[in-house]
């Protein structure tokens, strides 16, 4: 299929609706712990479960979506996951557990298909504006991803938890009925694979160094996604406060899908990304040790690691893109990286809210995120010095 068939400003705005809802089911869940916790009765650790559901989720499905979409083609598995991405959103409205915890898991079977195949699908149908095409598809995670955390702290003081959760997965619904015309698009992959040299990316180092990448950056944000608001409040900040400034933590690293795809293309860009990526990830979350109310303070801090993990992620999105030589590559990456990457990450919320338990502070907690966001930068270096993967 030619690139140049597709209506490229349809394709964009169905991509960015897409991507909407990448992160949005689980970013709608951190201001509503709290109220899910009191009305089902479950502890924290349990809690931190309904956040891990996805990451592991995502870890499991990710190379099995790979294979479905060669079958399927990429377009049509997205369309159909999507139907399983809604039917687990408003499954989670019935006021029990199991529901709760069952409707979390089918969204992120849903959730994966986006994530997997929607970079591959970039490099697919934008082959010549692949970093326009990558700066959308984050903008418009991160964006919408914010703006829900935003929505969800609002509703849930003006209505109950059911209501919330059915107002904030109608954009799921929307993305779906935009996704349609794409369908006509939809094509398998019937040469790359079949090559009898092919050399899988699970066999090479760069694609362990990718994977090591972006389970990395996956740790440590969806860590503190899930406790920086219990992190906040045990410096007694108000739990709307705290909900704004997770707000901020996200809408922080807009600018950066804008700057990482610009800057990559750089002579020295990545150098420069790579060290904004450690003050903004390793060395500014120090600040939240920090035993203060200061609302100027903390608001500094948040915007800074806000910054950090925009570019963690940002960056994450391009080595799969930029250190791959073809869509079905890129698409095996992808899945190699959100496989492992993800499993990793699953870890994080259930870990350090067990810790937190056991020592009953938050500092241990993030001095351990600082080490990882260490441990992340470093990776990132290793990447960056990488020759892309062959075929």
């Amino acid at each position: 299929m030619s690139s140049a068939k597709i209506n490229k400003k349809w394709f964009l705005l169905s991509m960015m609706l897409v991507a909407a809802n990448l992160r949005l089911p689980i970013t709608i869940i951190p201001p509503l712990l709290a109220t899910i916790e009191k009305s089902l009765g479950i502890p924290k650790s349990l809690a931190g479960l309904i956040t891990s559901i996805p990451l592991i989720t995502f870890a499991i499905i990710s190379p099995i979506i790979v294979k479905v979409a060669k079958k399927l083609g990429n377009e049509l598995t997205i369309f159909v996951f999507f139907i399983i991405l809604i039917l687990g959103s408003y499954l989670r409205i019935i006021p029990t557990i199991w529901a709760l915890m069952l409707g979390t898991f089918l969204a992120g079977v849903g959730i994966d298909s986006g994530n997997v195949l929607v970079p591959a699908i970039i490099k697919d149908h934008l082959p010549q504006q692949i970093p326009l095409g990558t700066s959308l598809y984050t903008m418009s995670m991160l964006l919408i991803g914010a703006i829900g955390t935003a929505l969800s702290g609002i509703l849930i003081t003006k209505v109950n938890l059911q209501t919330t959760l059915a107002i904030l997965s109608a954009v799921a619904i929307l993305a779906l009925i935009f996704w349609i015309p794409n369908l006509k698009y939809n094509h398998r992959e019937t040469t790359t694979q079949h090559k009898s040299n092919y050399r899988s990316v699970w066999t090479q180092n760069l694609g362990w160094l990718i994977t090591a990448f972006f389970g990395l950056q996956s740790i440590v944000y969806y860590s503190f996604i899930t406790w920086l608001p219990s992190v906040l409040e045990s410096h007694n900040i108000s739990i709307i406060f705290a909900s704004n400034l997770l707000t901020l933590l996200q809408l922080s690293g807009l600018p950066c899908s804008f700057i990482v795809p610009f800057l990559s293309i750089k002579k020295h860009g990545m150098r420069t990304l790579l060290i904004m990526l450690f003050i903004g990830y390793a060395i500014a979350p120090l600040g939240y040790l920090v035993s203060t109310n200061n609302a100027v303070f903390l608001t500094i801090v948040t915007i800074i690691t806000g910054f950090g993990s925009g570019l963690a992620f940002n960056m994450a999105i391009i080595f799969f893109t930029e250190k791959t030589t073809n869509p079905y590559q890129t698409a095996e990456v992808s899945g190699m990286a959100q496989s492992a990457g993800y499993l990793l990450a699953a870890v994080g919320p259930v870990l350090f809210g067990f810790i937190e338990n056991s020592v009953g502070s938050w500092n241990v907690v993030i001095l351990i995120l600082v080490v990882l966001s260490t441990l992340l930068a470093l990776s990132g270096v290793l990447v960056a010095r990488h020759k892309p993967i062959v075929e």
